[in-house]
């Protein structure tokens, strides 16, 4: 049976009062201005930030103060001028030894809970199974696992908050996952949860929306000023930001590509879909999926990870199936490609960043079928955190709302004027 549409299956019509209103554009405050350039260049002078920021000396150097007083930089070494002269001055960079912050990624399967420096580097990460897919059971155990993680190997840094990531729809103002099939969720409050449970600040997103800001922070330049990030794992979604703003939606729903047709590569073999069609993006290049067609092959594989380490190794009949899925996502860049025209579009897939013929097929894909894409090269690059994705994407859902606002309600970070 021909599954029903989302407009056939309302019992009533949309209206324009049901769409939530769009709050204002936040524009970040100086000092979150100046902690990102000193995150950039730092060592750096508080003169050098102020041309960078455009904001006046007197300001940056107020900022500066404050960051300083909340543990959030420290100074380094003086340095003199050019050949030794004029004053010396004091450059500062960010503190890496006070705070780490906690992130938790929910997959499909697992959870990864993890702790990261202010610099974005992972400090520790540990990944589970899930003995349960009851939300609140899952997140009670979450909960119980970062204070262990914590003990075993902050070293004394203090955690300031806790930063949540999951695939499918997430609201992060309402801190809640609004909708994830997979695990079969919806309307979950995972903040409220969470802050209860640990006592910490808790902010929640989007992995693909986490691992978007974490490219702009700490990894490709090119993100700063637009980008769409593809996520291809268990789920498969993306993000969308412009002059370095996340694009949400007013449903919480941008991103939700997983039912993009594809169809089956030519091969007449498409797989059907949970949504009652054939060849949907994710039913087609899903670790799922994945995994399936191994079987069909007659590899002798239970886990994404051991088909992955198979190909990584260069079993034949594993390396055709992850350059069948690049060639796959290739066909999905090239439409992200010509419908937002980012200046790079980052794929989170681990063939794309580990497999160097895979990312050659998906850039010929998008060669072969953009209408905008000139450069592929420049243009189409994979993951800065392939090896870390998960235990990235949970910190830097944290790290983001503190480099957003770090003079903000932090209650472990000391009071500033």
């Amino acid at each position: 049976m021909k599954s029903l549409s989302a407009a056939a299956r309302r019992t009533t019509p949309l209206l324009r009062s049901d769409i939530p209103a769009v709050g204002p554009a936040r524009r970040v405050p100086g000092t979150g201005s100046v902690l990102s350039a000193i995150l950039d260049h730092g060592p750096v002078a508080r003169s050098t930030v102020a041309r960078l920021t455009g904001l006046s000396p007197a300001s940056v150097t107020g900022h500066v103060g404050q960051l300083l007083a909340r543990g959030l930089v420290r100074e380094s070494a003086e340095t003199a001028g050019p050949r030794g002269l004029g004053r010396p001055h004091i450059p500062v960079e960010i503190d890496t030894g006070r705070y780490l912050v906690a992130g938790a990624h929910i997959a499909v399967a697992h959870s990864t809970v993890s702790l990261m420096d202010l610099r974005g580097r992972i400090v520790a990460e540990e990944r589970q199974p899930h003995r349960t897919t009851d939300p609140h059971r899952l997140l009670a155990d979450l909960a119980e696992r970062i204070p262990r993680l914590v003990s075993a190997r902050a070293a004394g840094r203090t955690v300031p908050a806790l930063g949540v990531a999951t695939g499918h729809r997430v609201d992060p103002l309402a801190g809640m996952i609004v909708e994830h099939p997979l695990l079969g969720w919806r309307d979950v409050p995972v903040r409220d949860i969470l802050s209860a449970a640990t006592g910490l600040p808790v902010h929640v997103d989007s992995h693909s929306r986490a691992l978007a800001r974490a490219e702009q922070m700490f990894g490709e330049a090119s993100t700063r000023a637009s980008m769409v990030l593809l996520f291809i794992g268990a789920v498969v979604d993306a993000a969308f930001a412009t002059e370095g703003a996340m694009h949400r939606g007013p449903r919480s729903g941008a991103g939700s590509i997983a039912h993009l047709p594809l169809g089956a590569g030519g091969s007449g073999d498409a797989e059907p879909c949970s949504c009652g069609r054939s060849g949907c993006l994710q039913s087609e290049v899903s670790e799922r999926a994945m995994v399936r067609r191994a079987a069909e092959q007659g590899l002798l594989v239970t886990s994404f990870r051991e088909l992955l380490d198979q190909a990584l190794a260069g079993e034949a009949r594993a390396v055709a199936l992850f350059r069948r899925r690049a060639g796959l996502v290739g066909r999905a860049a090239a439409l992200l490609l010509d419908m937002f025209d980012p200046a790079v579009l980052v794929v989170v897939e681990p063939g794309a960043g580990r497999i160097p013929e895979c990312l050659a097929d998906l850039r010929e894909q998008v060669a072969e079928r953009s209408w905008v894409c000139d450069d592929p090269e420049r243009a189409v690059v994979p993951s800065s955190f392939t090896g870390s994705v998960l235990a990235t994407a949970g910190g830097a859902v944290a790290l983001g709302a503190l480099y957003l606002d770090p003079l903000g309600p932090w209650p472990a970070l000391p009071a500033v004027s």
